[in-house]
């Protein structure tokens, strides 16, 4: 491990996926990271996330973790697209969704957080509501706890980040609606897929599901077409009830879906969004992952693209020694072209994922039911590797240049 270097105590907000990544990398360069949480503890549940192509896998090689990672994936075959008979009508290819390595977003923030909860401050339950910035660091106002000095703040607190908001300006500076929303939760496996989903849609709706953790159970996930909605994120009844409404007698099995969503413990909601910043630094605070690039959900590339993010922050700040706004400058130059190649992935997938029209609908159903055949569908998931893989990644010392 290297010395102790300057600007040694890090405060990182949010423990979900590139927070604990940071706070990895961070301490393997002599950083002390402490990672606050508003949740009260790690929080399961959530969509199957993936990682694509040799940049992916070198960074969780490097970390230790991909053998960990290999055990809980999913194992995702292909999805079926289905009428409301539950009929077969198209099959969509396994590599257009699942990637290389295709894990459950909990289990991924289980294996991170037991790779640093020993050589990491977790806080959990807690909250910045205050950053006071001087010329030696950051004082922070916690929600619950007492007042703490930092050298430096990471924000890595997703879509919705409160750092951002406190340092950058308000969300709707930043944050651009793709047009859709997307409702997750956990419910029983009761179609006995095997390593398997299905898909269902209407004009600007699809209810999918999808078997997870070998089976035992099954992610519903719902997708709707709407401009911004006015709700309250901190009230989940409020966001199930939009979701029932907008899902009420489309078919298929969702009248089943929506029964098992209002008991479910794991529910998640929220817009499908990308977030631009020109700068993502801002004096003694940064932002990582969503909070700072987020390329939207359906772009297969958020969770690969704030792993590398994280690879590359804690290696600039390394690597810059004293001088914090040289290694968030070295961060931005690293990034930025990555970041515009994965947030382009994610541009105009809405309407292909959730067609608007019955026109769009058709259209995007024969491509479906050609897509198994066509002799360049090869060439679709290599293009989607190579984004994945357009970044070149420094070695930032000898110890870590062993892939």
């Amino acid at each position: 491990m290297a010395t102790t270097p300057a600007n040694a105590k890090i405060l990182i907000s949010g423990a979900s996926i590139a927070g604990p990544a940071l706070a990895y990398w961070l301490r393997r360069h002599g950083f002390t990271p402490t990672v606050v949480e508003r949740a009260p503890a790690l929080r399961d549940g959530g969509y199957a996330v993936d990682f694509r192509g040799d940049v992916h896998l070198t960074v969780l090689r490097r970390m230790g973790i991909l053998a960990a990672i290999e055990r809980e994936r999913t194992h995702m075959g292909d999805m079926s697209y289905v009428n409301a008979a539950g009929k077969k009508i198209a099959t969509i290819p396994a590599g257009m969704f699942s990637g290389d390595i295709e894990i459950l977003r909990g289990d991924l923030a289980r294996i991170l957080y037991d790779a640093t909860k020993d050589h990491a401050e977790y806080l959990f339950d807690d909250s910045i509501t205050a950053m006071t910035e001087d010329d030696d660091g950051v004082q922070v106002t916690f929600e619950r706890g007492a007042p703490r000095r930092f050298d430096l703040v990471v924000g890595a607190d997703g879509l919705h980040s409160n750092v951002r908001a406190l340092a950058f300006g308000p969300e709707h500076d930043y944050v651009e609606h793709l047009g859709l929303y997307t409702a997750i939760f956990t419910m029983d496996n009761h179609l006995g897929l095997d390593h398997t989903g299905r898909m269902y849609g209407l004009p600007g709706k699809v209810a999918a599901l999808y078997s997870a953790r070998h089976n035992t159970e099954a992610k519903v996930m719902f997708h709707f077409g709407s401009p911004p909605l006015t709700y309250d994120r901190s009230d989940v009844a409020q966001q199930k009830k939009i979701v029932a409404r907008m899902f009420d007698g489309i078919g298929w099995e969702t009248p089943r879906l929506l029964d098992a969503m209002w008991d479910a413990p794991d529910f998640y909601f929220d817009s499908v969004s990308q977030v631009h910043l020109d700068i993502w630094s801002r004096g003694r605070v940064a932002l990582l992952g969503d909070a700072a690039y987020c390329p939207s959900p359906l772009s297969g590339m958020g969770t690969g693209l704030a792993m590398v993010g994280a690879y590359v922050l804690a290696g600039e700040l390394a690597a810059a020694g004293a001088d914090h706004s040289a290694g968030f400058a070295g961060y931005q130059q690293a990034m930025r072209h990555y970041v515009a190649g994965c947030q382009k992935a994610g541009q105009g997938v809405a309407k292909w994922m959730v067609p608007d029209n019955r026109l769009m609908t058709w259209f995007v159903n024969q491509n479906y039911r050609v897509m198994p055949y066509i002799p360049w569908k090869g060439l679709m998931v290599r293009s989607i590797r190579k984004t994945a893989s357009a970044i070149t990644l420094k070695p930032y010392d000898h110890d870590l240049s062993v892939a």
